[in-house]
């Protein structure tokens, strides 16, 4: 177990280092990052000053390893560097130079000039509590809909089920997001008491900052739908293949009631592949929140990323796309080690 664990984190690691070379060259050759920091009305010797505190006076490698030791959890760095940048962590060294052991320095914003870690660290809870809320709702929805459909097969109610699977499937986030926030949120405002945006915590001029539940309503709707439809169809295949099993006809030849055969048998064995769709879909709506946030004006990384490629800050988008692949590979991380533990075939692949 311990070397398939060391295995998968290689894997992990290795695709990691992958996204940082991606996002490093990709970015960086946009625009002149010294002009984004002080504006286009700043004199030659100020500019200069910037590129040098930036590395951009170095070849592109050496700014690349510059990247890799600011964001390294290890890394060495100069005392100065350190007092300069606000590293936080332990430092091993002498008087000039030291081994660090600290949070990733992701760098400072273009626009606001506050450290990226904050401002991201300030957003990501928005993100997991949306992610959360959508994966619950998709969840509990997405089973008693695949329930309904399988033992409702053939009826009304099964094609119903089916047809709305293949609606959420089939329509995008972004345009389900518009549609739910003008419905909802702006033509039957006054009968849902929704608005199309608002973040957890809103702040009013006279009572000050509240809890606003409300608002995570429509968001987490419109993310959970295409999870919710693609649990609901695992549920019922899975479902129906789990009740033409004997052991099935066997509990209700004893005389069990329906209910207790569907909830607590068959559902039990069926599953396994609806908690594998979960598992993957949680770190995908982490990620996929991007549009979805922006559109309801919710307060998260995705919303956060997306104002920072308008504004060309992309320290931001850079640390969000790290931030966000680390979770990725952190939950695909966990799922294989779940998986290794309950069936030790897997180990072998």
């Amino acid at each position: 177990m311990i070397r398939y664990f060391v295995r998968r984190l290689a894997y992990g690691l290795l695709v990691l280092l992958g996204v940082v070379c991606a996002v490093f060259f990709l970015f960086q050759g946009f625009g002149d990052p010294s002009r984004l920091v002080i504006g286009q009305r700043a004199d030659a010797a100020t500019q200069d000053n910037i590129r040098r505190e930036l590395y951009l006076d170095q070849p592109r490698w050496k700014q690349f390893v510059y990247y890799l030791d600011d964001i390294s959890p290890i890394a060495i760095h100069s005392r100065e560097a350190i007092t300069q940048k606000g590293l936080k962590g332990i430092f091993i060294g002498n008087a000039k130079t030291a081994l660090a052991f600290k949070w990733p320095y992701l760098r400072r914003s273009y626009q606001s000039k506050r450290e990226v870690w904050d401002i991201l660290m300030e957003a990501l809870p928005g993100t997991i509590i949306l992610a959360v809320a959508a994966m619950l709702l998709a969840t509990i929805g997405g089973i008693a809909l695949g329930v309904l459909a399988a033992i409702r097969k053939g009826t009304w109610m099964d094609t119903s089920a089916i047809f709305v699977s293949v609606l959420g499937i089939s329509a995008p986030s972004f345009f389900m997001g518009i549609v739910i926030a003008y419905l909802f949120g702006f033509v039957f405002s006054d009968f849902t008491g929704l608005h199309m945006t608002g973040s957890l915590i809103d702040t009013d001029p006279f009572t000050g900052r509240h809890l606003e539940i409300r608002n995570l309503l429509l968001p987490a709707l419109t993310l959970g739908i295409r999870p919710m439809a693609i649990i609901a169809q695992l549920t019922r295949g899975a479902l129906l293949d789990v009740l033409d099993q004997d052991y099935i006809r066997t509990a209700y030849a004893k005389g069990l009631p329906p209910r207790i055969v569907i909830w607590k048998h068959a559902l039990r064995n069926a599953l396994n592949p609806v908690v594998t769709a979960i598992t993957g879909w949680f770190a995908e709506l982490l990620a996929g929140a991007f549009f979805v946030e922006k559109i309801f004006g919710w307060k998260g990384i995705g919303k956060v990323t997306v104002d920072a490629l308008g504004t060309l800050d992309f320290p931001v988008v850079m640390g969000s796309v790290l931030i966000t692949s680390t979770f990725f590979i952190m939950v695909g991380l966990s799922s294989d080690l779940l998986y290794g533990w309950i069936d030790p075939r897997v180990r072998l692949i």
